[in-house]
This record gives structure tokens, sequence and C-alpha cells, in this order.
């Protein structure tokens, strides 16, 4: 019988173990006109944009009082529309204020008003300078 544990080949051998020597391949002629780095991925771009809280249309950051919305006709110097608002916090507004302002969705005179700016992700394309499109090339092909 043996002295040792376990019987495998390799274990607590006597002589040390030959390492065999790494092939190296041949380097791989460079094409220059293949690209070597990974693709960019195309990413949309963001932009920054006021939107309507009741309706949510697109309106122009420079808020001013009197502004409408062009869609709904709501107020947009209105504390539901300012950036401070907030329906947790006391009196609906994050700013320290001394008194509540009331109603939310009517014009107001607030100095702490900030317009609520939020981040939005680009999803469409816009159209090809000069009014040529695919579309009116393909249609001018069949007119006679």
């Amino acid at each position: 019988m043996s002295d040792r544990k376990y019987r495998q080949s390799g274990y607590q051998d006597d002589a040390p173990r030959e390492r065999k020597p790494a092939l190296k391949r041949p380097a791989e002629p460079h094409d220059p006109r293949m690209p070597r780095d990974p693709r960019t991925p195309n990413l949309p771009a963001f932009r920054e944009g006021f939107r309507c809280a009741r309706c949510g249309h697109g309106a122009t950051q420079d808020v001013r009082p009197g502004n409408r919305c062009s869609k709904c006709g709501v107020d947009l110097h209105a504390c539901i529309h300012c950036a401070s608002f907030d329906s947790g916090a006391r009196f609906e507004c994050r700013q320290t204020i001394p008194a509540r302002v009331s109603p939310k969705d009517v014009a107001n005179t607030c100095s702490l008003f900030a317009p609520r700016i939020s981040v939005e992700r680009e999803t469409g394309s816009q159209p090809a300078a000069g009014g040529s499109s695919a579309r009116k090339a393909f249609d001018d092909l069949f007119k006679f």
C-alpha cells in the first residue's frame, strides 16, 4: 500500500513538472482599411426641455408672468410648473415661503419661481435640409 493519501499523478511528485513552451502565432497582417477599434454605438441625443404640466406640450424655457400654454391655455408662471413644487412638502413648495399659495394652477407673482426643466431623449430625426426626401424622389420616378 502507498503512503500517499491520493493516488492521482502529479500529487506530491518528487520531480518537478516540465512545462511545454507555448507556441506563438505569427502576427496577423493589418489591413489599414479595416478599423481595429470597436465601433461606437449610435446613442440618441439628449436635450433639456420645458413641458406643460397639464397637457405635456413643449414650450420655451423662458417663462414670464402672463405666458400661457399654446395648446391647453393654462398659465405657465404657476406653482405646478415650478421646479420647487412638491406635493409632499410644507405648503407644497420646497422653498421656505411664509404662506401657502392657492390655487397652484393659476398665475402668481412668486419671486422664487423657476421653470421645471427636464432632460429628454431625442427620439425622432430631423427632416433633411433642402426639402428633398426619399419618398418624394420615389414618387417622381413614376410621373409622366
